[in-house]
């Protein structure tokens, strides 16, 4: 006997799982509530890693740059670029690495190198480098607020590097290019990183005054040209110079140190056992 389904042609009950027009708006209400709380928050976060990021990779983009001029023995230079290099915006203030490809027959002729590890940002948005110093730091010099480091070398030091005036000529005072020899070897070097606050025209870092450089958040990204090693520094305060000056004990910590507190005696102290002690 031929059997029927009496609820073939019932309708489907509404009541399954999907949602409702009005839930579906009060999802979307809270989850732009949530946002709207948090965004602010993740915004401050990676407004206030900026700068220190932007050391962070600038001491990458260094190590990198003395590593590949060792694999490959031959000179590679890390310069920013000339005024009249700057794009039309002015926007291009990216490091620049560049390799003397043929040392032999073209000395003294870099070109840019195109490898993976150069690509992309090394300074993320508004942090410039504002200054680079050759030669390495000493407490007078700080004290003295000295703007362009390269000037205080004497001859002999000047000689030690036999392309020294070559690239003085072609570059701007305060952006010297940093040389790396085939065995890794360089000048001690200072990159000063600083972050540009809204209002000032960050697009023209070679317009920027060197007293208004006290005004911005600044790190100073320190290599010791002889081991390679780099340190992310924040200016030292001028009773922290004193004190220094007073012991007779350098200006680099050798080490990071970010830390906006004033540093004590003891505080040193303690650091050049830590580094004696290694």
């Amino acid at each position: 006997m031929r059997q029927t389904d009496d609820n073939l042609y019932e309708p489907r009950s509404s009541g399954g799982g999907g949602f409702t027009l009005l839930e579906v708006l009060l999802v979307v209400g809270l989850l732009a509530i949530l946002t709207a709380a948090v965004m602010p928050n993740l915004l401050g976060r990676f407004t206030k890693e900026r700068l220190p990021r932007s050391a962070k990779q600038m001491r990458s983009l260094l190590q990198l740059t003395r590593a590949n001029a060792m694999l490959d023995g031959k000179r590679y230079r890390l310069r920013f670029p000339r005024e009249e290099e700057l794009d039309e915006e002015g926007t291009d203030l990216q490091p620049i690495v560049e390799c003397e490809e043929e040392p032999f027959r073209n000395p003294g002729v870099y070109v840019p190198v195109e490898a993976t590890w150069v690509r992309g940002e090394t300074l993320l948005e508004r942090v410039l480098c504002v200054r680079v110093r050759l030669g390495k730091p000493t407490v007078e010099q700080l004290l003295e607020n000295i703007e362009d480091v390269t000037a205080e070398l004497d001859e002999e030091e000047k000689q030690k590097n036999v392309f020294y005036q070559e690239f003085m000529e072609d570059f701007e005072k305060d952006y010297p290019p940093l040389v790396f020899e085939p065995d890794g070897t360089s000048e001690w070097v200072t990159f000063i990183i600083a972050e540009i606050p809204r209002g000032v025209d960050a697009e023209k870092p070679h317009d920027l005054e060197p007293d208004a450089l006290a005004d911005y958040k600044r790190i100073e990204v320190i290599c010791d040209g002889l081991t390679g090693l780099a340190w992310l520094q924040r200016p030292f305060y001028e009773d922290e110079l004193k004190m220094f000056l007073e012991h007779g004990w350098p200006a680099v910590l050798r080490k990071d140190f970010l830390r906006p507190q004033p540093l004590t005696e003891q505080e040193v102290v303690e650091i050049q056992e830590s580094l004696v002690r290694r």
